[in-house]
């Protein structure tokens, strides 16, 4: 009997994923264990492996799909062998030529998101409400959440309201535009039509522009990748819902440098598990930020609705420039790790994200981030916030400054300063805690031996 390939749970926060390239055509020989295809989440490009052996028989999917996962894939079997029973999660929009002529129709929504509406007594008629974003219009659980959080937004408001208090706040904040009637409750505007008014006022707008019939012949033209949309996206989002504000400051990298170039000119003779010399001037500085963040407990923290939930353990996100485009591992109980533990986690995680062996949960559940662009020589920059985290640092490049010294009464010397740019959201944490955080940090790195004591 023909077994169905499962389309493997990839992470706790994965719903789907991409195929990018099949592995095996129907008709070849399978073990157990081959690769079989290979998917892309949004964070990471992965194999899955068969779990049978025999004769590819069907592909339920084509290149470039979307897959909700925990669905059959492709059937494994004797070849010549008729499949008669499968998973009715196959969608409509399996290809042709591999799908079974006795395939049932497509599911609407995902099985978690069954479970999830089960659970919080959404009926059918109540889903009926619900915008899926998942492929052919699947309900995914994420948009069970976001529909359960409007609601609930919707009920704590008064009877006479017509829109939900965050689509209110979009309208008087960013500047959106609200219809006499929305998809809530009763007719109430919720968020969800303020993004799809929008994409209408920028549709007319699109279409009133003139054609630029005088451009050049492009070189090249290709789409978004699935991972380029998810970045535009959260950026998009990220300054469209929070308050972000940043503050820019220099801390004396004499101490760092110096440190750096004892590692570097170090010889472990075996004394060390992972050589020393390896300890980047990035470390170091995720080091430091680890040490100072639980003294600081506001910024190591997530604003989710109304509600802001600080941190014990330094879940420090750092950000890893890959060819497929940005990647942020997550770094955990960063602030109980020597230096040199910080390091060996920094270049494994980084290496993962280079190769493509990345794990999403690897790179989820950070509870604030760095991001270090002092290798091109930035000086100073504007991080954007990755929602719901409350702040980011980034790092700039060291450059010599003029040093004031009260003692002489003026500029003594040019001393090496490391640029830093704290972004906060405001919503969250004033000023003055921020402004103390990144001060601290500065005295932290200006005495980072003193640091390693502690």
């Amino acid at each position: 009997m023909a077994t169905d390939v499962i389309m493997p749970k990839l992470g706790n926060s994965v719903e789907s994923c991409i195929i990018c390239a099949w592995k095996k055509a129907v008709g070849d020989l399978v073990a157990v264990g081959e690769t079989l295809c290979e998917v892309e989440t949004d964070k990471a490009v992965m194999e899955v492996e068969s779990s049978a052996a025999g004769t590819l028989l069907a592909r339920y999917y084509a290149v470039g799909d979307e897959v909700p996962v925990q669905v059959p894939i492709a059937s494994i079997g004797e070849a010549g062998e008729k499949i008669e029973t499968l998973d009715s999660n196959v969608p409509e929009s399996a290809p042709s030529e591999d799908r079974p002529e006795n395939q049932p129709a497509q599911r609407k929504i995902s099985p978690r998101a069954r479970k999830l509406a089960e659970e919080l007594g959404i009926n059918d008629s109540r889903l009926g409400n619900i915008v899926g974003r998942g492929p052919g219009g699947r309900i995914l659980a994420s948009d069970i959440q976001a529909f359960v959080t409007e609601e609930r937004a919707a009920e704590a408001a008064s009877p006479a309201t017509k829109i939900s208090p965050l689509a209110q706040a979009m309208v008087e904040r960013a500047g959106y535009q609200a219809p006499a009637r929305g998809t809530g409750p009763g007719g109430r505007v919720m968020t969800r039509d303020l993004r799809s008014m929008e994409a209408a006022s920028d549709a007319k707008v699109l279409s009133a522009l003139p054609t630029p019939t005088d451009a050049p012949d492009p070189a090249s033209s290709k789409p978004l990748s699935r991972m380029r949309k998810l970045i535009a996206q959260r950026m998009v989002e990220s300054l469209q819902t929070t308050a972000q504000l940043t503050f820019d400051s220099s801390a004396d990298a004499r101490a760092l440098l110096a440190y750096r170039a004892r590692l570097k000119a170090s010889k472990s003779g075996g004394r060390a598990e992972w050589n020393l010399q390896n300890i980047s001037l990035n470390a170091l500085v995720l080091f430091a930020v680890a040490r100072t963040l639980p003294h600081f407990p506001a910024l190591n923290a997530h604003l989710i609705d109304d509600e802001i939930i600080t941190f014990n353990s330094v879940a420090l996100g750092f950000a890893v420039d890959t060819p497929r485009g940005l990647l942020v591992p997550v770094v955990r109980d960063a602030h109980t790790l020597s230096l040199q533990r910080v390091a060996q986690e920094m270049a494994r995680l980084a290496a993962a994200c280079l190769d493509g062996t990345i794990l999403p949960d690897e790179l989820s559940g950070a509870t604030f981030t760095v991001t270090n662009l002092g290798i091109f020589g930035v000086e100073h920059f504007t991080p954007i916030l990755n929602a719901p985290q409350v702040g980011i640092l980034g790092v700039g490049s060291i450059n010599p400054k003029p040093r004031w010294k009260e003692e002489i009464g003026g500029p003594s010397e040019l001393i090496p300063q490391m640029g830093l740019s704290l972004t906060i959201d405001h919503r969250a944490i004033d000023g003055a805690p921020a402004a103390r955080f990144l001060q601290t940090l500065c005295q932290n790195i200006a005495d980072f031996e003193l640091l390693l004591a502690l």
